[in-house]
């Protein structure tokens, strides 16, 4: 496999090869998600209120899988994330944490995060399409734009050396043998709540293939970037830099150099896409009406933000960071949780009991004709 990638990358160039390996990764990630309904948003539904049932068992499935899949990877010597941005460079425990609060209420608001929006989007939801807009527009204005000092000012609050500070392995003690057990227990958990749930064959089917997509990133980037004379930064499966760097291929010239990412987004809703049309479940959807819009539009804006802050979304700080136990993905995920748990109870609509009356009925005398 190393040859034939090396090969793939003299004749055709670094660029190229990342995203062609991209687009098949994320078509991978995409067709999975979408017959499995992998969601964060559900999950935490679930969890919130104690149902623990097909939704919670399929992010678990993808969750643990992604982690046992990248621990194996480095413990076989096949995959070594010392240079990945989430353990090297360094890190803002604040915006993990403010950042991960806004995308889980945002994801709540929007019923998704980001990849779901796009999964959706290629099924014909255009409330998903229209908020997978204001979310790459937000992103990208946290990045570079107006809100870019507001991120830089929440990050500085709180920050961490890049390193084994920011190596959850590291800091307990522990090395990837133990990371490896950790995901294996997960693994077991995910497993006891999909026999329980009663999961339909593909539920177990892409819950796993999603999980799997996610720690082929890492490994292919990585191959890559040992075959390669380029400079190559490895990475797995995120959708909030893409998401920026489309919105800028599509608005801004020159485009950005292509890599990994920009064959990855297309390559998700193309895999989505196919997902609905096996499925047929292929269906044009709107808003109901105005109220219904001004709050995908206000989740959009706090996911596109709070991505930004916390480096990564849903699956790029929560999965792919996860997965190599980086600290502030980890504490990403807490906020998430949390933000979404508490947005989703804010929302929800009472419950309406029936009471019986205590008045009664008036009694109605005839009258004789």
């Amino acid at each position: 496999m190393a040859i034939e990638l090396a090969s793939m990358v003299e004749r055709h160039g670094t660029s190229a090869a990342l995203a062609a390996g991209g687009a098949v990764i994320g078509m991978l990630f995409g067709f999975f998600a979408q017959r499995s309904r992998f969601c964060l948003r559900a999950a935490v539904i679930e969890f919130w209120r104690g149902q623990f049932g097909e939704k919670l068992s399929i992010w678990l499935l993808a969750f643990s899988t992604a982690l046992v899949g990248v621990q194996a990877l480095i413990l076989a010597g096949s995959l070594d994330v010392g240079s990945a941005r989430q353990i090297a460079n360094r890190g803002s425990l604040s915006g993990a944490l403010v950042g991960g609060l806004l995308f889980g209420a945002g994801m709540i608001m929007t019923r998704g995060c980001a990849s779901r929006l796009l999964v959706l989007s290629a099924n014909g939801n255009l409330r998903a399409l229209l908020s997978g807009l204001v979310f790459a527009v937000t992103a990208q204005a946290a990045l570079s734009g107006s809100l870019s000092p507001l991120r830089g000012a929440i990050s500085g609050w709180w920050t961490v050396e890049g390193g084994a500070s920011r190596d959850l392995l590291a800091l307990v003690g522990m090395d990837h043998r133990a990371g490896l057990a950790f995901g294996l227990v997960w693994m077991a958990v995910a497993v006891f709540f999909s026999l329980r749930s009663g999961n339909r064959p593909w539920m177990w089917v892409g819950g796993i293939g999603a999980g799997l997509a996610v720690a082929l990133a890492w490994w292919f980037t990585y191959a890559v970037s040992q075959s390669s004379f380029d400079l190559v930064q490895i990475q797995g499966l995120t959708f909030s830099g893409p998401s920026a760097e489309w919105l800028m291929r599509v608005l801004a010239s020159p485009a950005p150099p292509f890599g990994f990412d920009a064959g990855m987004l297309p390559g998700v809703f193309v895999g989505s896409f196919i997902g609905a049309l096996v499925g047929r479940e292929f269906k044009v959807e709107g808003f109901k009406d105005g109220y219904s819009m001004a709050r995908y539009i206000a989740g959009a804006m706090a996911m596109g933000f709070g991505s930004m802050l916390a480096g990564g979304c849903a699956v790029g700080a929560g999965m792919t960071g996860g997965a190599i136990f980086a600290l502030t993905a980890w504490l990403t995920l807490l906020g998430m949780w949390a933000g979404a748990g508490l947005v989703e109870r804010w929302l929800a609509e009472p419950v309406q009991t029936a009471r019986p009356s205590t008045q009664q009925a008036p009694v109605v005398t005839p009258v004789a004709p």
